[in-house]
């Protein structure tokens, strides 16, 4: 057939499942190369090349499965609709550049790579591809960015595919969710730089949603939503799920579970990353009435951003932000247990913030070796709590306890642990912001050990305070 090389090459592919209890090799792709210039494929920059690299793809399935290569070239490109037993290289040099023409797009999910009911697809290689979204949006507080359009493009959308693999490539400028996992199993992210405008609201870097068995590790994002982003849909589960050695940025939550929950996030586990210049470092939002459980956080180094007034999000500011709430009137209440942080340093102005609700505490909370640097401290009694999605809804929680002289406040939980929590703030900053290093409100059981924060004032403010508290204990 036209396009078919005789050289073989193999991919050998391999997810490394969660904890190391299950191993599944998606095996040995070993297949014909189909070169996407053989069919028609400019990559000039100029010409329309979705037929050509569709038409290699398409070729790519029918002969049971291959690489579709693209060598160095500028390709424009509509939808690209991917196949099973696919390898789609970019090579060094190799861009797919998203073509903004709404009529395109008719019928079709609107993004440059998608895939649906399929599995054993790799993409890959040193190559990349660029969105249309290249300028601020809807995120600086002047209003001086442009409006937000109803046309908005992604990058890739799969839905219920099987042994995935997305690794190595770079995407520039996605308009919308760059990385859109829906309802996926067994998936690989590596080495992915994603660099989105910071500014530019829903350019969100990886979303997996209501996905089991998926481990991202070693990506840089840069974004103007939320980096890295776990939602479920249709009250299926998010599980299984392993982020690591990543570098996150972003104007919103660097990394995010929910808003959308109302399916249950279990055995989520994030580790070893370093969180720049995020209005939230870490933030789990339940609205939907599931359950996030089996919940971890370590090794993670959070600096959030020093407010100056140019954006829209600065009043809602936390280093780590957990809630509970109802979206609507009519939403289930949902429930956040065995949760965990340790081994976190924080470098910021305002302090970390996890609430439940009077009728859903938090519940099995661990707190251990928490370093917090306090960085340009900012006045907290007009900060509300971080929203980070749609709601019709709203209580005293939205300001009561965000608004506490704390850099740690927990309200409304249940048997929490709390220990090596260490605060340090300069003299000047402590006289102008005075804060407890740790504030709780409303918890059964709490047991503390090593609470520090130098200076240590107990005349301008004590360490540690408690508000309708019961079952304290100190240890030594």
């Amino acid at each position: 057939m036209t396009g078919r090389s005789k050289k073989v090459r193999p991919v050998f592919l391999g997810i490394f499942l969660i904890f190391g209890v299950f191993v599944a090799g998606i095996g040995c792709l070993a297949g014909e190369v189909f070169d996407v210039r053989t069919f028609g494929a400019k990559g000039d920059g100029k010409a329309d090349d979705t037929a050509a690299i569709q038409a290699a793809i398409n070729a790519c399935f029918e002969a049971g499965g291959g690489t579709v290569y693209n060598g160095a070239g500028q390709y424009l490109c509509t939808s690209l609709r991917l196949k099973s037993h696919l390898r789609l290289f970019l090579d060094a040099g190799a861009t797919l550049v998203s073509i903004p023409d709404e009529s395109a797009y008719a019928g079709l999910a609107r993004c440059l790579l998608v895939a649906s009911d399929a599995e054993d697809i790799t993409v890959e290689g040193p190559g990349g591809m660029r969105g249309t979204g290249s300028g601020p949006l809807g995120r600086l507080a002047d209003g001086s960015d442009l409006p937000i359009p109803a046309f908005r493009l992604g990058i890739l959308r799969f839905e219920n595919c099987k042994n995935v693999v997305l690794r190595g490539f770079k995407v520039f400028d996605s308009d919308s969710w760059t990385i859109h996992l829906r309802f996926c199993e067994n998936v690989l992210v590596d080495g992915l730089t994603i660099l989105n405008h910071y500014y530019h609201t829903n350019s969100d870097g990886i979303d997996p949603v209501s996905c089991r068995n998926v481990r991202i590790a070693n990506c840089h994002i840069v974004a103007g939503d939320d980096c890295i982003v776990l939602k479920t849909a249709d009250r299926r589960p998010c599980e299984s799920v392993v982020v690591t050695n990543c570098t996150l940025e972003t104007v919103a939550t660097a990394v995010k579970l929910g808003t959308e929950s109302s399916g249950d996030f279990r055995n989520v586990h994030v580790a070893n990353c370093s969180i720049r210049n995020s209005t939230v470092g870490i933030g789990l939002y339940m609205k939907d009435g599931g359950t996030m459980e089996r919940i971890s956080f370590s090794q993670i180094d959070i600096e959030n951003p020093v407010p100056r007034g140019l954006t829209n999000v600065e009043r809602s500011m936390f280093p780590i932000f957990v809630d509970i709430e109802r979206r609507s009137p009519d939403s289930a209440i949902g429930r956040i247990r065995d949760l965990t942080f340790s081994d976190i340093t924080i470098t910021s102005g305002v302090g970390a913030l996890i609430q439940g609700m009077p009728e859903s505490p938090i519940e099995n909370l661990v707190l251990r070796n928490i370093t917090f640097r306090v960085r340009e401290p900012v006045d907290q009694s007009k900060r509300r709590k971080h929203i980070g999605g749609r709601r019709t809804t709203s209580d005293a929680r939205d300001t009561q306890f965000s608004t506490l002289p704390s850099y740690f406040t927990v309200a409304y939980a249940r048997h929490i642990h709390v220990g090596g929590l260490r605060v340090f703030i300069d003299q000047d900053s402590f006289k102008a912001f005075p804060r407890a290093a740790f504030h709780a409100a409303f918890v059964e059981g709490c047991w503390l050990q090593d609470i520090l924060r130098e200076p240590d004032e107990a005349e301008a403010l004590p360490r540690v305070i408690f508000r309708e508290c019961t079952g304290v204990k100190f240890a030594e």
